[in-house]
């Protein structure tokens, strides 16, 4: 089982990810926030995601994942962002 630590960036990469024009422009398409988009296709991947927030609201928000599927269009151009790059290692 693979499993997804910090599937939101991490530390100093979150707003980069969650502002990504294409994870944008997908979570407006579904009526979701980029967070739940990314969450989301890991899940549809098969990744366990453990998510972090000391946000209440996020934390809630991050549970909201299951009234809406990614197409394999948006799962295609979200693979495509793939810059092979791995953060927060500790």
């Amino acid at each position: 089982m693979v499993q997804g630590w910090y599937p939101l960036g991490g530390r100093g990469h979150t707003a980069e990810l969650l502002g990504d024009p294409v994870i944008f422009q997908i979570a407006k398409a579904h009526g979701v926030f980029s967070a739940q988009v990314i969450l989301r296709w890991n899940l549809q991947k098969g990744v366990v995601v453990i998510p972090g927030s000391s946000s209440p609201d996020h934390i809630k928000e991050t549970t909201e994942l299951y009234h809406f599927e990614l197409s394999e269009e948006e799962v295609r151009q979200i693979n495509a962002l793939d810059r092979e790059e791995k953060h927060d290692w500790y």
